[in-house]
C-alpha cells in the first residue's frame, strides 16, 4: 500500500509538470523565434500583388489535413487492439503528437527554414511536423502499454531532435530523395523503438500476459485506425513532393502498392494461419505496408507494374514477419515489440530504402525528360551521376539507422531513470493505471491494481 500511494503522489505531480514545462519552454521559443512565412503573412502577401487562388494554402491543405487524419486517428486506434489498453493508446497518441509536432517545428525550423534570426512557418512547416510526430508514434508502438506519460514525452523531446538532424543529414547534406520518408520516418521511428524497447526490456513481463492479447471490439477499432491510414497514405507520401507531375506520380504509386500489399497480405495469413483462418493482425498492419515500401522510390519512375511489385513483396514479407519474426525477436533478442513496427514499418522501410537505390540508380534523361531536375537535381545539372545517387542513397539508410540505433540507447538510459513513473510488470497493458475507467465498480476495478510487485530492473 506504501508503494501504491508514493506511485499515485508520483503520478499526480510528474505529468502536469511535465507538460506545463514543455508547454511553456515551447511558447517562450515561438514567442522569441517562430514567424508567418511568406505566404501567411498578410504584408508580404499582398505586398507581392500575388492572386489569393496561388497561395500554397490552396494545394497543400489538401495533404495537410490527410495526414493529420492519418497521425492523430489513424495511427491512435491502429494501436488500440489491446483488451485493456484502448485509452492509453487513443489518449497518449493524442498527447504525444500535440507535444511533437510543437517540438517538431522548433527543431526543423532551425536546421531548415531559419532566416533573419527568425523560423518562418507556413503549410510545409505543418506537413514535416506531423512527419516529425509520425515517427514519434512508430517508436510508441514498439514500447506501447510498458512505460507511462512521462517516459513518452521524454522519448519525444529526444526523438524530436535526433530525427530533425538525421533528416537534415540525409536531405539537405547528403542530398537523398525521400519524399514519403521510407527512411527518415519509418525506418527511423520503427528501429529508434525497436532498441529503445530491447533497453527497457522487462524479464517478468509475463505477469502481464493475460493483458496483451486483443478482444472482438478492440480489433474491430484497430481496423478503424487501418482503414484510414491506407486511404490516406497515397496523401502521406505525396503531401510534399513538387507540385505536377511528381505529386501525381507518387499517389498513382502508393495507390497500386498498397492495393497490391493488401491482397497478398490476405494470401500469406490465409496460408499460414491454422485451418487456413485469416488473422485479423496481419490485416491490420501488413495491408499497410505497401505505402511504406514506396516512401523513398514513390516519386520515381517505379512504374505502375514496380508500384504493384514492390506492394506485393513488402505485404508478403510484413505478414511473414508477424508469424514468424516477431517471437525470434523476443525469445532470442529481447525486443519486447507490442505493435509489431519491425514488420509494419522496420523491413518494409528497409526493402523502400533499397528500391530507392535500384530505382535511383535507373534514373536517366530519356525517361524522366525535363521532370528529371524535379525529382533528382544533382544529376540533371551533371554534378553527380545515377550511380552515384544511388550509393549516396544507401548511405542515407545506414546514417538513419546509426541515428536510431545510438539515439535509443541514449533513450533508454534515460526513460530507465527511477524517478520516473512506470507501470510495474503486473500492471503493464492496463489503463487504469493512468486512467479513470467508467462503467466499473470502484472495488472490482481497482481490485487487480492493489497488489504491488517488485520492478524489472530494466
Amino acid at each position: 500500500m506504501a508503494g501504491s500511494s508514493r506511485r499515485a503522489a508520483s503520478r499526480r505531480l510528474q505529468l502536469p509538470l511535465l507538460c506545463l514545462v514543455f508547454q511553456g519552454a515551447t511558447a517562450v521559443l515561438f514567442a522569441v523565434f517562430v514567424r508567418y512565412d511568406q505566404e501567411t503573412d498578410p504584408a508580404f502577401w499582398h505586398g507581392g500583388n500575388h492572386s489569393n487562388v496561388d497561395n500554397v494554402f490552396y494545394f497543400r491543405y489538401p495533404s495537410f489535413q490527410d495526414v493529420h487524419v492519418m497521425v492523430f486517428v489513424g495511427f491512435g486506434f491502429l494501436m488500440a487492439f489491446l483488451q485493456r489498453y484502448g485509452f492509453s493508446s487513443v489518449g497518449f497518441t493524442f498527447l504525444l503528437a500535440a507535444f511533437a509536432l510543437q517540438w517538431s517545428t522548433l527543431v526543423q525550423g532551425f536546421l531548415h527554414s531559419f532566416r533573419g534570426g527568425y523560423i518562418h512557418v507556413g503549410m510545409e512547416s505543418m506537413i514535416n511536423a506531423d512527419f516529425g510526430a509520425g515517427a514519434v508514434l512508430i517508436s510508441f508502438g514498439a514500447i506501447l502499454g510498458r512505460t507511462g506519460p512521462t517516459q513518452l514525452l521524454l522519448m519525444a523531446l529526444l526523438e524530436v531532435v535526433l530525427f530533425g538532424v538525421n533528416e537534415f543529414v540525409l536531405l539537405s547534406l547528403l542530398r537523398v530523395r525521400d519524399a514519403g520518408g521510407s527512411m527518415t520516418i519509418h525506418t527511423f521511428g520503427a528501429y529508434f523503438g525497436l532498441v529503445l524497447s530491447r533497453a527497457l526490456y522487462r524479464p517478468r513481463l509475463e505477469k502481464s500476459k493475460h493483458r496483451q492479447g486483443s478482444v472482438y471490439h478492440s480489433d474491430l477499432f484497430a481496423m478503424i485506425g487501418t482503414i484510414f491510414l491506407w486511404l490516406f497514405w497515397p496523401s502521406f507520401n505525396s503531401a510534399l513532393t513538387t507540385r505536377g507531375d511528381g505529386q501525381h506520380r507518387t499517389a498513382l504509386n502508393t495507390y497500386y502498392s498498397l492495393s497490391a500489399s493488401t491482397l497478398s497480405t490476405f494470401a500469406l495469413s490465409a496460408l499460414v494461419g491454422g485451418d487456413g483462418r485469416l488473422d485479423m493482425v496481419h490485416i491490420q498492419n501488413a495491408a499497410l505496408a505497401g505505402g511504406v515500401v514506396v516512401g523513398t522510390s514513390g516519386e520515381m519512375m517505379l512504374t505502375p507494374f514496380g508500384a504493384l511489385a514492390a506492394g506485393f513483396l513488402a505485404g508478403t514479407v510484413s505478414t511473414l514477419g508477424y508469424k514468424f519474426f516477431t517471437p525470434v525477436l523476443e525469445s532470442k533478442f529481447k525486443i519486447q515489440d507490442t505493435c509489431g513496427v519491425h514488420n509494419l514499418h522496420g523491413m518494409p522501410g528497409i526493402l523502400g530504402a533499397l528500391l530507392g537505390v535500384l530505382v535511383a540508380g535507373l534514373a536517366t534523361h530519356e525517361a524522366y525528360g525535363d521532370g528529371l531536375e524535379s525529382v533528382f537535381p544533382l544529376i540533371a545539372e551533371g554534378q553527380r551521376g545515377a550511380t552515384s545517387q544511388a550509393i549516396h542513397q544507401l548511405l542515407g539508410l545506414f546514417v538513419t539507422l546509426t541515428f536510431a540505433s545510438v539515439g535509443a540507447g541514449l533513450g533508454g538510459l534515460l526513460l530507465k531513470l527511477p524517478c520516473l513513473d512506470s507501470p510495474p510488470d503486473s500492471q503493464c497493458f492496463e489503463d487504469q493505471v493512468y486512467w479513470e475507467v467508467p462503467g466499473e465498480h470502484e472495488e472490482e476495478a481497482q481490485g487487480p491494481l492493489r497488489t504491488e510487485e517488485p520492478d524489472t530492473q530494466a
